[in-house]
């Protein structure tokens, strides 16, 4: 059974089924920078598994998120980057962003929140 024939009918709980999984908005915030491959995107995110990744990636891919392609010059190389559906996730994700900071803030945890860095590692534009 694919995983589009387990999705919610509710919209709001279609969205977050799309996005539940402890690294699919980190892995869509990487690659809002650009195609990247595997080894890149694993260098990147700390402390995902190559498994975990592959898997998110494959059920981001599903959801039509993300797609992969092979790269010209290299035989097993595969990049993936964001579909059109996944870079219209932009405006949502710094949306997300921006209310976590302001829960946080008005829970007074603000001290608790994370920077980036510490879970996504600047991007080089390497493959």
């Amino acid at each position: 059974m694919k995983i589009l024939n387990k999705l919610p009918g509710l919209p709001v709980e279609r969205a977050l089924a799309v996005l539940s999984g402890r690294w699919k908005a980190v892995i869509l915030h990487a690659l809002l920078d650009g195609p990247q491959r595997i080894r890149g995107l694993e260098k990147r995110i700390v402390g995902i598994s190559q498994k975990v990744l592959i898997e998110q990636l494959r059920a981001l891919e599903e959801h039509g998120m993300v797609c992969r392609q092979s790269v010209a010059d290299e035989k097993q190389a595969v990049e993936y980057f964001l579909t059109p559906l996944g870079e219209s996730f932009r405006p949502v994700l710094d949306s997300l962003m921006e209310w976590g900071t302001h829960h946080a803030n008005e829970l007074e945890e603000a001290d608790n929140l994370l920077p980036c860095d510490a879970v996504l590692r600047s991007y080089r534009g390497e493959p």
